[in-house]
């Protein structure tokens, strides 16, 4: 008999949702296997994950023998055709107040459940793996990334490329030689494998630089050699460096502080591959600088369950920096370093933060410091950061990455000068993450030292008076603003300051705080092939516009925001504590004026990351990323035509009333030899130079957003009172029905 009423219907529904759930489950298994065995003689090239240097014979030293072992290989999932489109709008309604999604953030689980790859597919492939051999230790929350073990061999059986030994320039190495190749009926739930070779991330801190130009005489001044000195004066000279203290001075943290906004409640992790050297030195330099204080601030050590701790390595003035001033931004909150050692293949930074965005619970705060030019990271490398910073945005989760130390030059870091082109930081040019780029003070080139700093310093040691009108961080000859103070000619061509004696002895070198469009170079400089045209970059993001100056190129762009970065060009870098001296460090006893100093957007971003705890704590809520409504701000801030007021060369005359200031002076300009998007003296930006002298790499600054320090620093005080109150409505967990996962 045919059922009625309400019965008839509820029995519809059933039928209804058991043909959606089989419909779902055919949707989502997108591997098409015949019977139970993988034709592994039809074979695709995962393109775009061979490093330069292993497709250089120059370097090749043979195959690495087959029983070397390899720990924690990850391999990226592919989902089926349409979720990443779904996730896409959902992360977009995430951060769009009005939507019904607005900040109803998900958990890990609940993300896994709704965006992974089917539960058959991921058993296709983790077979698979296992049936050559590897050991599968671990598949994520997130459905997304599998974590498996074996041997060199293993490996090269499995995805038909050999790893070799690398001799690079005295340092050996171990890297594929070939792209992966995987059979092809795996290829539409697979994207790759992260990393086959050792060659790792850099820590984006430099170390003081000694010498800085003298805008009254154009004398190059030379700093005492040795440790850092805090402050003092050279043939008439000053040279300032910059303490917590003069950080909230300067950025506006200071009545924050004073109303009892310092972070309390609020954790932010930062991400690392060792421990810090000594935690006491965390101790002392907030006990130092008046930080400690603030009772509610704390510092701890994890080490996630599907890792080694990494102990501690040459990495640690990364980790204490990174500490020392996320804790310096926001003094009441948090501060967790996340660490795990690095493997032959995997950078434990990597691990780390995978491990840490599927957990059950995640801090609302990430800060990372280490990057790699996109060219080098390689397509599968690329698309996991991107990955993980989406999941992490899903969850809640404010993710600030360090833009770069090497101007537009990514691929260049601590060279002589740029051979590869225009490239960005990789870690950091996803559309989900805060990229925070690198200033320096205006004040020494403008003559005005006096102005902005007391001659004798607080109880705190600071001596900062107010803001200071913000440069570009660039060390190099080819910055406009160097070149014109140290000699008053061009910075580049035959007869510019970098083919100066002066220029080539001191300033030759890319050191300058990063931006520039995603994408990687199309050029390829003779012996490296550095790009091999398998970078495409990532697109622009929906939230990027509104601001006058943003280019219409269609990628996403770098920076997003700067803060002060500098390590001592114009006499200004930062102090903090790391007593670790066989590694650099230097003893944190005495006076600052002995202990470490340096500079780079390694300090910029923890302290981004401290002001977002202040927002955070503000509103009562995490945010997710916080560009969205940077952008918002900037965009009402600066109008068509941009801020007078404004304007970071107006100096402490800015208005009181400012969240961002546009910096508007200066470059990052880096100096450049061979042809690869390297400009003639006389020319504009796009045109390429055959000479042979040394010439420079883009960007200058403008009114509004421009790729040298995006849309400016930040007043800490107005960003968070301005920042948009929470929704009443909002409510943890999408109440939107999951699709089946296809169990």
């Amino acid at each position: 008999m045919r059922p009625s009423g309400d019965r008839f219907l509820a029995a519809s529904l059933v039928l209804l949702a058991s043909s959606l759930t089989m419909r779902a489950q055919v949707a989502s298994t997108v591997i098409p296997v015949s019977g139970t065995q993988i034709d592994e003689t039809r074979l695709v090239a995962l393109a775009g994950n061979t490093r330069s240097a292993a497709r250089n014979p120059e370097y090749d030293r043979g195959p690495v023998d087959d029983d070397l072992p390899l720990e924690h290989m990850l391999l990226l999932l592919q989902r089926p055709e349409g979720r990443d489109a779904e996730l896409e709008r959902l992360v977009d309604a995430m951060h769009t107040p009005g939507a019904p999604e607005f900040h109803r953030w998900l958990t890990a689980q609940e993300f896994g459940a709704r965006f992974r790859v089917s539960d058959a597919d991921t058993a296709t492939i983790t077979d698979w793996l296992e049936s050559h051999g590897l050991t599968i230790n671990r598949t994520y929350a997130n459905g997304m990334l599998i974590d498996f073990s074996g041997s060199a061999g293993q490996v090269r059986e499995t995805f038909h490329t050999e790893l070799h030994t690398l001799d690079v320039h005295g340092e050996r190495h171990i890297a594929n030689v070939t792209d992966p190749m995987i059979p092809a009926a795996l290829a539409p739930a697979v994207r790759g494998i992260v990393s086959l070779n050792d060659f790792r991330p850099h820590g984006l801190h430099k170390e003081v630089v000694h010498s800085h130009v003298d805008v009254k005489s154009g004398r190059l001044m030379t700093a005492p050699q040795g440790t850092p000195e805090y402050a003092f004066t050279e043939h008439g000279e000053t040279f300032q460096a910059v303490t917590p203290g003069d950080l909230a001075t300067i950025y506006s943290l200071t009545p924050l502080f004073a109303s009892g906004t310092t972070g309390q409640g609020q954790t932010i992790a930062v991400i690392e591959d060792t421990n810090v050297y000594a935690p006491v030195d965390w101790s002392t330099f907030r006990n130092t600088f008046g930080l400690a204080k603030y009772k509610t601030g704390a510092f701890t050590q994890v080490h996630p369950a599907n890792c080694t701790n990494p102990g501690v390595n040459a990495d640690d003035g990364e980790a204490i920096l990174d500490v020392e001033y996320a804790s310096a931004a926001a003094p009441g909150s948090t501060i967790e370093l996340a660490s795990c050692a690095d493997t032959r293949t995997t950078f434990g930074g990597l691990l780390a933060l995978v491990n840490l965005v599927n957990m059950s619970t995640v801090p609302a705060i990430v800060s990372i410091s280490y990057g790699e030019c996109e060219a080098e990271n390689g397509a599968t490398a690329n698309a996991t950061y991107k990955a993980l910073y989406q999941q992490a945005a899903a969850e809640g989760v404010s993710v600030f990455v360090a833009s770069g130390d090497e101007g537009a030059a990514g691929c260049d870091a601590d060279a002589p000068s740029a051979l590869h082109g225009i490239n960005v930081n990789g870690f950091a040019s996803t559309a989900y993450n805060v990229a925070v780029g690198g200033t320096d003070f205006g004040d020494t080139y403008a003559g005005t030292n006096g102005t902005y700093w007391s001659s004798t310093d607080s109880s705190a040691d600071a001596s900062a008076k107010s803001y200071i009108n913000e440069i570009p961080w660039n060390d190099s000859c080819a910055g406009a603003l160097l070149s014109s103070a140290a000699t008053g000619s061009a910075a580049y061509g035959a007869n510019g300051f970098c083919n100066s004696a002066t220029g080539r002895d001191y300033y030759l070198g890319t050191s300058a705080g990063s931006g520039g469009p995603s994408g990687c170079s199309s050029g390829v400089a003779t012996g490296f092939g550095i790009t091999g045209g398998s970078c495409k970059g990532n697109a622009k993001p929906s939230w990027q516009a509104g601001v006058l100056g943003i280019p219409s190129d269609g990628v996403r762009d770098l920076p997003d925001v700067s803060l002060f970065a500098a390590n001592g060009v114009w006499g200004h870098y930062y102090i903090y504590c790391d007593s670790d001296t066989a590694n650099g460090g230097a003893p944190c006893t005495g006076a600052p004026s002995g202990w470490s100093g340096g500079g780079g957007t390694s300090f910029a971003a923890p302290i981004m990351a401290g002001i977002q705890a202040l927002v955070n704590q503000k509103t009562g809520t995490r945010q997710g990323n916080p560009n969205p409504v940077y952008y918002k701000l900037a965009a009402a801030e600066y109008g068509q035509a941009g801020s007078a007021s404004c304007n970071s060369t107006k100096g402490n005359a800015v208005s009181a009333a400012c969240v961002f200031y546009d910096i508007t002076k200066g470059d990052i300009d880096v100096n450049c030899t061979g042809g690869t998007e390297c400009y003639r003296p006389s020319g504009a930006n796009g045109v390429l130079s055959t000479s042979s002298t040394v010439n420079k790499t883009a960007y200058g600054t403008t009114t509004g957003y421009d790729l040298a320090t995006g849309i400016g620093s930040v007043n800490a005080s107005n960003l968070v009172a301005n920042w948009p109150a929470p929704a009443k409505t909002a409510k943890k967990g999408i109440q939107n029905p999951k699709p089946p996962t296809g169990k």
